[in-house]
């Protein structure tokens, strides 16, 4: 048998840990250099396919290879962009299969999320009516933790650890100022249609007045009097309000809090801020001193306080990815299965593409609260397991000590 090349690429926002799925993938195909020749990877995901910039993973070290365990961000460059149908946009692919010829390409593993794997699936289709020998993998990756069928996402636990401590720091700051200062607090966390992160911080309540005393969910209708009045009673009984809410909570017609107008590379709704708008209410309304924070970017890049479970996972579903496609199989994503809570145990399964591709996990109506603002304990069990352990990275002068790789360009055709 011939070695082939394989091409790594990732997509999407990018994750705490998904460079430690990027680890998993090289470090075993690098075991297998009999099969596997050489992974390369797109720079800038498919965009670095569709324009030949592929970068040669061989010139990276072991050593370098290793920290990209505990490196956060996308190391070979992550984009947004969505493939069309080959019916709608055959050049792309004609483009993409001439780039696989070119560099031997016999294994391609896109780490993303729902719209990635579509992308997968639509490559994996392609090979086989172009009779064109390639094994497509998908490997799961996001915060959002809404791909269907893994029982979790890599790069999900990081964020709920990260949420959960920051609202409970948070909470002890407007505690201790609100008999003079801010009575209520807005935290802002990603979740477009499914409202996990903000699940998350639930954790942090463990007694009575704790923070977060509410939380806002996009599966919730939004009903302004009714959150104003549960804004009030709070600060009447516990002296502050400090709450959580996803980026894309909706009122009840299906519009989004924040809906600017506007879409992204995925033709997403683009959200302009949900916090500053729920501030705008309690001051209409309640005339209540307030702040608001919005954890954007830092709630997904924040690997100095990741999830050792976390990074576990995603490097298992790297290797995994590289494992299942040297035992033939093709057009599926691996997955992680859940076996129980407590202890908490997890195998690593497989779904077919086409099953996952664009599809969307949201929260079950019975992980939160019967009121609407809160989690239940068997969301709380769910999520418990996942932000165990801690994967500190190394520290240089105080600072944690990340790997910038060579990123060196691969021959062109």
């Amino acid at each position: 048998m011939v070695a082939k090349n394989a091409l790594y690429a990732q997509s999407g926002g990018v994750t705490a840990v998904i460079n430690a799925s990027a680890c998993g993938l090289i470090e075993t195909a690098r075991l297998h250099t009999d099969t596997i020749a050489n992974v390369f990877a797109g720079r800038n995901g498919i965009i670095g396919i569709l324009t030949e910039d592929l970068i040669d993973t061989s010139f990276e070290t072991k050593e370098d290879i290793a920290a990209l365990k505990y490196t956060p961000g996308g190391a070979f460059g992550s984009c947004r962009y969505k493939l069309k149908s080959p019916e709608e946009n055959k050049a792309d692919y004609e483009r993409i299969f001439r780039v696989f010829e070119a560099h031997n390409i016999g294994y391609f593993f896109y780490n993303g999320g729902g719209d990635s794997q579509d992308t997968a699936y639509k490559i994996s289709q392609v090979s086989k009516e172009r009779g064109y020998p390639l094994i497509c993998i998908g490997i799961p990756k996001t915060i959002d933790n809404d791909i269907p069928f893994t029982d979790s996402c890599p790069g999900f636990g990081s964020v709920a650890k990260y949420v959960a401590i920051s609202i409970r720091e948070a909470g002890l700051d407007v505690a201790s100022m609100a008999s003079s200062s801010t009575k209520v607090f807005i935290l802002e966390v990603m979740g477009r249609h499914a409202g996990w992160i903000a699940a998350a911080s639930g954790l942090a309540k463990e007694q009575e007045g704790q923070a977060p005393h509410l939380i806002l969910f996009p599966e919730i209708p939004f009903d302004e009097t009714v959150f104003c009045q549960h804004v009030q009673k709070t600060v009447e009984r516990f002296g502050y309000c400090a709450m959580v809410v996803s980026e894309g909570v909706k009122y009840a017609n299906g519009n989004f809090l924040s809906e600017s107008g506007l879409k992204d590379a995925f033709g997403h709704a683009q959200l302009g801020g949900v916090a500053p708008t729920l501030a705008q209410m309690i001051k209409k309304n309640l005339g209540l001193k307030y702040h608001w924070a919005v954890s954007d970017y830092l709630q997904r890049s924040a690997r100095h306080i990741a999830s050792q479970v976390d990074v576990d996972q995603a490097y298992a579903l790297g290797k995994a990815a590289v494992e299942f496609a040297l035992q033939g199989k093709n057009a599926i994503m691996p997955i992680i299965e859940r076996k129980s809570n407590s202890p908490y145990r997890w195998e690593i399964g497989e779904i077919e593409l086409h099953k996952v591709a664009n599809q969307e996990k949201k929260m079950p109506r019975d992980f939160i609260s019967q009121d609407g603002f809160g989690i239940t304990q068997a969301c709380r069990d769910y999520i418990t397991p996942l932000i165990q352990g801690e994967a500190y990275p190394p520290y240089r002068n105080g600072l944690p000590n990340y790997v910038t790789l060579k990123n060196v360009n691969g021959v062109k055709s």
